[in-house]
């Protein structure tokens, strides 16, 4: 009997790859338990094809695939855009902010089926098994459990593939691409294997969702973005559901070589990992959130907002979306976004992205009367003699007191 006790049913997060079909035998092997498949599709494409069968024939009572496209973009992705969230200034939480929504809807999917106990493939050194499981105990406190990295004694490569071959588990040749990656919508990561050594530079054939920037079109183009209360609604006019519309951004930005990353970055437990990201549409949709904020928000609450990134970030990146503190910060941010209505205009060019054009016809703060070089009725200029004098009397007196101490300045 495992430490967990008995196990009647199981739902596990699968992926068809070699390691969750070894966990999916390994569960029935060990815990004696019914075993229910469980994939998600959020926008992974042709890697969803033929998980069914594969689950069944590894021993899967039922396997589910759910398409969360609309939901993950709309319910997850879409409010962290909203923060303008990035870890670490770099990483645009691709990964991190899936977790919350697989699991639960693997908790959904536990409760219809009776099941007693959940399981997922990730190790026991990596960030997932924080945020799955934090999202597990968030739905049902008393969930059993089971991450197979954290028990079982399969540690290497070798074992692995031993196992497999025992229990007749297909072994994918994969010697091409010595690396793991994962992908959704929102982006694809990459990490282990060659990307181990932080000094070797990434491989081009590494990379999936992007042409090479050198290998960009040689003309610039332009997309316009439409935003509502804080949210793409369109691009360059037509009207499209946020799944569609991250799909559309990833298409235009791998077109033109964007969204591409290679970071250090700190891991929850405490080690650092090397991950190499692609976000073509990710980082063209936060560029044309930066740019209609600029017209829409107040000076002081954009500092506000801009002040709860990193943390905001960090609460995403380790794994509390569900999280009280969390949801505190996302009801100011979407405060902060009523006033976030309007059209950003980005150019693209050779793995570069930026705002050239920005307009609000409701919510616009800018005033070319007050702000113009030319001459005005607005704004009297000799009223900032005194704003000066004002901001400058700490700096004065702290110069007077320097000099009666004769100290430096």
């Amino acid at each position: 009997m495992s430490k967990h006790g008995s196990v009647n049913k199981a739902v596990l997060a699968y992926s068809g790859g070699l390691d969750t079909s070894i966990i999916l035998r390994w569960l029935i092997e060990e815990h004696g338990c019914e075993v229910i498949a469980f994939a998600a599709d959020l926008g992974q494409a042709e890697e969803l094809d033929g998980i069914p069968e594969k689950a069944r024939q590894t021993g899967a009572s039922k396997c589910y695939i759910e398409d969360l496209r609309e939901e993950f973009v709309r319910d997850f992705v879409f409010p962290m855009f909203r923060a303008n969230a990035i870890y670490e200034g770099r990483y645009f939480l691709g990964t991190s902010i899936a977790r919350p929504l697989i699991s639960k809807k693997q908790m959904e999917i536990a409760a219809a089926e009776g099941a007693d106990a959940v399981s997922h493939g990730a190790t026991g050194k990596g960030n997932d098994q924080v945020r799955f499981e934090l999202g597990y105990y968030h739905f049902d406190p008393e969930i059993k459990i089971i991450a197979p990295w954290r028990e079982w004694d399969l540690n290497s490569r070798e074992s692995l593939i031993a196992y497999a071959k025992k229990h007749g588990i297909p072994i994918p040749v994969n010697k091409k691409r010595p690396w793991s990656s994962d992908r959704n919508l929102l982006h694809i990561s990459f990490e282990g294997g060659i990307l181990e050594d932080p000094w070797a530079e990434a491989p081009e054939e590494m990379y999936l969702l992007s042409v090479s920037p050198e290998k960009a079109p040689d003309k610039p183009e332009y997309v316009e973005i439409e935003f509502r209360h804080g949210d793409p609604v369109a691009i360059n006019g037509e009207v499209l559901s946020p799944a569609q519309l991250l799909a559309k951004l990833n298409e235009l930005g791998g077109k033109h070589g964007i969204g591409r990353a290679d970071i250090m970055e700190n891991r929850f437990i405490g080690m650092k990992s090397r991950g190499v990201y692609e976000t073509p549409g990710g980082t063209i949709l936060e560029e044309a959130h930066r740019g209609i904020e600029q017209i829409t928000m107040d000076r002081e609450v954009l500092n506000l907002r801009d002040s709860m990134i990193p943390r905001y970030a960090t609460t995403v990146y380790n794994g509390f979306w569900f999280a009280p503190e969390r949801e505190a910060m996302q009801a100011l941010i979407d405060e902060t976004q009523k006033c976030v209505n309007g059209m950003a205009r980005v150019k693209l060019y050779k793995g570069h992205c930026r705002v050239v054009g920005r307009k609000s016809e409701t919510d616009s703060l800018f005033d070319p009367e007050i702000a113009t070089f030319e001459a005005d009725e607005v704004y009297n200029q000799a009223d900032a003699e005194g704003f000066i004098r004002l901001n400058s009397l700490r700096l004065r007196v702290r110069s007077a007191m320097k000099k009666k101490q004769h100290q430096p300045i």
